[in-house]
Formats: structure tokens, sequence, C-alpha cells
């Protein structure tokens, strides 16, 4: 039987829909913009919540990844988790939740994120996974305070192939409820976004799941995001199963957690103002989860690596 091709854009559009529906309980505005976009305010005018988070994560994920609240005795201190799971990992994190396109138009910017991404393929990424999506519509996550100007629309709808009214554009700063919980949601791509770092095939990765604390939002974005970085660096970890040799899958383990980096120690947003709002300046081997495992699943084996760091995160959230 041939199997209908996944579509992380259509999959993601009722549960925009059932959004959109609720966006009164969920405290988020929807509205259309100049060039008759759909925008979804989770978290900039409009209050949002942890549940808004909790569904901006999933349609992020293409409708291929469950995100949960859960209470979690691993951080005494931060005992509610934001838990992501996904049989579909490289699609769902890598060709969709991952923010990798970059948007500017005057003085805005944002990284765009979610399924959209896999109908733009703008990024030098989209050349190795072996992904292409088709559809009538697109759905934009932006970690934004507002949304994209007019003419910015209007090349985020042509580069999709799709008219502006059917571009869905949601939206959260990462100071806002509903922001950090998206955020932290990206515990399993940080992971997916390391392994490819390290050169691991990517089509070996099978399924995966992950879990991050919740972390306590700040007005202050260096603050904001320090925390929702550190909720994964300090706290966050991730279980991968994968085909291939069980040495592959040790050297995997053995190489993520986020300690192995040489910038590991300091809360991110100490981090980051030594670098001066440099990226660049700063060591991507540090954007990993703390603690991770690699089942090896054609032998059985797993392989353990890192720590949960329960002082570090003490320093960044208090």
């Amino acid at each position: 039987m041939t199997q209908t091709p996944i579509s992380v854009n259509n999959r993601a559009r009722p549960m925009l829909d059932r959004l959109c529906a609720e966006a009164s309980v969920l405290r988020v505005g929807v509205s259309r913009g100049e060039a008759g976009e759909c925008l979804v305010d989770a978290g900039a005018k409009h209050r949002g919540g942890i549940a808004a988070g909790l569904r901006l994560a999933e349609i992020c994920l293409g409708g291929l990844g469950e995100v949960r609240l859960a209470s979690d005795a691993t951080l005494p201190h931060w005992p509610w988790t934001i838990s992501v799971a996904s049989s579909n990992p490289v699609i769902a994190c890598l060709a969709s939740q991952y923010a990798g396109w970059s948007l500017a138009h005057g003085g805005f910017f944002a990284l765009g994120s979610g399924p959209a991404r896999a109908l733009a393929r703008k990024e030098k990424l989209f050349e190795e996974l072996d992904y292409h999506d088709q559809a009538s519509g697109a759905v934009l996550v932006l970690e934004s305070g507002k949304p994209p100007p007019a003419p910015l629309v209007g090349e985020i709808a042509l580069a999709c192939g799709v008219a502006p009214a059917d571009l869905a554009i949601l939206y959260a700063p990462t100071q806002s409820l509903a922001g950090s919980v998206q955020v932290v949601a990206r515990v399993l791509e940080v992971a997916m976004h390391k392994a490819h770092t390290l050169h691991f095939p990517l089509e070996h990765i099978v399924d995966g799941v992950g879990a991050a604390p919740l972390p306590p939002p700040h007005p202050d974005f260096v603050v904001a995001m320090g925390r929702t970085n550190d909720a994964i660096i300090f706290g966050g970890r991730v279980h991968l199963f994968v085909t291939g040799p069980a040495g592959e899958a040790r050297d995997l383990a053995e190489a993520m957690p986020a300690a192995k980096s040489r910038d590991y120690g300091r809360p991110f947003a100490e981090i980051f103002r030594a670098a001066k709002g440099d990226f660049y300046a700063i060591d991507p081997m540090l954007f990993s989860p703390a603690e991770v495992i690699v089942t090896a699943i054609d032998t059985g084996d797993s392989f353990r690596a890192g720590r949960v760091d329960a002082a570090l995160l003490d320093k960044s959230f208090l």
C-alpha cells in the first residue's frame, strides 16, 4: 500500500484552527494582517499562557510531536517539566521546529520556525534533508513580540508558494509564558541539531523523547532567553533511539552533553553578555541537553552521558 506523504503544514493546519477557535480560553489574539495573513499573538499584546505555549510547540513540530506539561522529581526546586516526543524526529525537529529561517525587513528581525520552513526551503540544511512538503497553506512560528511588516509577509508567502491569505504567522516573545514554553519544548530539537553538527547519520535516528524544566519567565529579554537556554543546557534530558552499530551510538552519547562545551559552567545570560551579544562568539557545542541516552535498537545497548546540574539551574532561575 502506498503511504500518503507527510505534510507538516497540512498536519499543523487543523491544530491552528483549534487554537483559533479557543482563542479566548487560551488568551491569544487572532486577527488578519495588512496582506490578509492570519496573525496569532500568543504572548505580546495578549497574555497567552502555558497552555498556549504547549499548543504553539506542537504546531511548530508540524503535528509530528506531542508536548506535555508534567511533574518530575529530578529537580525538586523546579518540578514542572515540558516533555516532548516524536516518532518522526528528523522531520518534526529539523524540517519544521528548528529556528533556521532568517527573516528581516527594515528594523524587524526574527528567526522563522515551524512548518512553513519546509515549503520555503531557504536554508542550507534542506540540501541534506530528504524531505519536501507540498501544501496550499503555510504555518510560520516566530519568537517575536510583534508580527512581520506587510512587505516581509509578501516575501514569506512568495517563498512558500502560497497566497498571503493562506499564510498563518504565530508569534510570542521569549519573555512571555507561551514563548518560554515553546522555546524549552525544543529540547529534542536541540539534540537533533547537535547530532547533525556531530555528523551522525540523521536517517539512523528513528525516535526520540526529551524533557526540560519549565523556567520562570522574566521581563528582561536577555534574562528570559538565558533561562530558556539554561533549562535545556543544565536541565534537559533526551533519549534517542538509533539504528546502526552500537559504537556509533556510544560515540554520539559521549559527545552530545552540553558540559562538553568550553563555555559550559555559567548561566547563559552571563555568557551572552560577555560575548557582547554575539552568538557566533559562543561555542556552538554549548547548545545541547544536559544529559543524553542513546539506545542502539539493533543491539539493545544503551549509552548514557552528562548530568543535570541543579545548582547552575538555580543560579539561572532564581
